[in-house]
């Protein structure tokens, strides 16, 4: 038996990802004497959380604020949990607990995958607190002092991500009458990005061919090459954190630059996004831009490839602000970021322009990125992930120390704990309360 004592809290969970790792959360918030609420707003949602008590809002986005500063008011919500800073509704409830003296725990990618997930304060990406200055970053550093970096390996579990996103989207589909006026995060119906998924499991094996044969070219010519990573176009990222509307413009500016001021032996790889939805046929936006820039044997487009692999051996990498970036950092890569980035640091990236990238790149500052991810993992990054069972066991483990989930007063805690992967798969939902 384990018996604690701390002050109760309210726990409001609001979006997650299309994984049980918010219902485990919450169970384990729950067992600590904590109480535990949930906003429903999709089908997909209520399908990832099949308990009951829940509250369903089925009413317009222009209603949200009205009801959810009710809800926050009447159940004396501390805390509210969700995923990502930029969603609408997600916008709406930060707004509402910055007035509230609220705390709120921002849950998102890991900065570095796979073994990491992201939970911060009011914000992350763009919006984190971390700070932006080499001084104040060696500093903290300092501060923190030497601390055990390594962690446990977890995959980035890509098939089941995949699988519970299926479900999540037909889910949201079959339960639109339960919830005619949710407004979604993303611009695209659901049965159009299944459609392009599904053109993109059909592309599969050719693009796989594809890809190993350029891998070999680059291999085999030793033609020296700078890396774009492309990012997924419904990526709060692109649309919230840079100037671009489209994967096709930042193809388009850099492609620009690349043809004017790159050396005229190097050649550009832009690598598509493993998630990314294949509605959009970026290695035709590619060649036509090439040809019109006469780079037409000085572009490729990769459907696949070893990230790793590709960012250590690449020249140089430019991207708007993929957590890539952090990838290249760590191997002490030269890099531009086009957007808004968290780690787009004087000493870590490229300040100039992009037509002196090409030419003038610099290595990071390898002393200076020791200490940035330091400070990183200390304050931002909780092991685990939220697509394995593993992963999702050290998350919920290490999210709750970092939320300061203490046992509530006065509680008792029967072991041993129900088996940790018994709630893995979604189940039918009860019914539940609604608004």
């Amino acid at each position: 038996m384990v018996v604690g004592f701390g002050t109760k809290r309210s726990f409001l969970f609001l979006q997650g990802l299309a994984t049980p790792f918010w219902l485990r959360l919450g169970k384990e918030i729950e067992s600590r004497g904590h109480s535990v609420h949930r906003i429903l707003l999709s089908g997909g949602d209520r399908l990832f959380w099949p308990k009951s008590g829940a509250v369903s809002y089925r009413g317009r986005f222009d209603g949200w604020r009205d009801f959810l500063g009710g809800f926050l008011h009447q159940s004396g919500i501390t805390d509210i949990v969700l995923f990502g800073d930029c969603r609408p509704y997600h916008k709406v409830a930060l707004a509402l607990a910055r007035s509230r003296g609220i705390a709120v725990h921002v849950f998102e990618e890991g900065y570095f995958r796979p073994e990491w997930i992201t939970l911060e304060r009011e914000g992350t990406n763009a919006h984190s607190s971390l700070p932006r200055d080499a001084e104040t970053i060696l500093q903290e550093a300092e501060r923190i002092g030497p601390r055990d970096e390594s962690a446990q390996h977890v995959s980035g579990g890509f098939s089941r991500r995949v699988f519970w996103e299926v479900l999540n989207q037909t889910a949201m589909l079959a339960l639109t009458p339960l919830y005619p006026h949710y407004r979604r995060h993303r611009p695209e119906h659901p049965v159009v990005e299944m459609c392009g998924w599904l053109k993109r499991l059909f592309k599969g094996p050719y693009e796989r061919h594809h890809t190993i044969r350029m891998s070999r070219y680059l291999q085999t010519t030793g033609r020296p090459y700078y890396l774009l990573p492309l990012q997924l176009e419904t990526d709060y990222q692109i649309r919230s954190h840079s100037s671009f509307r489209s994967m096709e413009q930042v193809l388009q500016v850099t492609m620009e630059s690349f043809a004017k001021s790159a050396p005229s032996d190097t050649m550009l790889v832009a690598k598509l996004h493993p998630l990314d939805n294949g509605l959009a046929n970026f290695r035709m936006q590619a060649e036509r831009i090439a040809r019109k820039l006469n780079l037409v044997d000085r572009v490729i487009v990769m459907d696949g490839g070893h990230l790793p692999t590709l960012l250590a051996k690449s020249e140089g990498i430019v991207l708007v602000n993929s957590t890539a970036g952090l990838s290249a950092l760590h191997r002490g890569r030269p890099l531009k970021v086009l957007g808004n980035a968290m780690y787009d640091v004087p000493g870590l990236t490229f300040q100039g322009s992009l037509d002196d990238f090409w030419l003038n790149g610099s290595e990071p500052d390898a002393e200076l990125f020791a200490a940035f991810r330091r400070v990183v993992l200390a304050r931002a990054q909780v092991n685990g992930s939220f697509f394995t069972r593993k992963g999702i066991k050290l998350a919920v483990d290490a999210a709750t120390d970092r939320m300061q989930v203490v046992t509530a007063a006065p509680i008792v805690l029967a072991t041993p704990q129900p088996d940790e992967d018994a709630d893995l798969a979604p189940v039918a939902p009860p019914a539940l309360a609604s608004h």
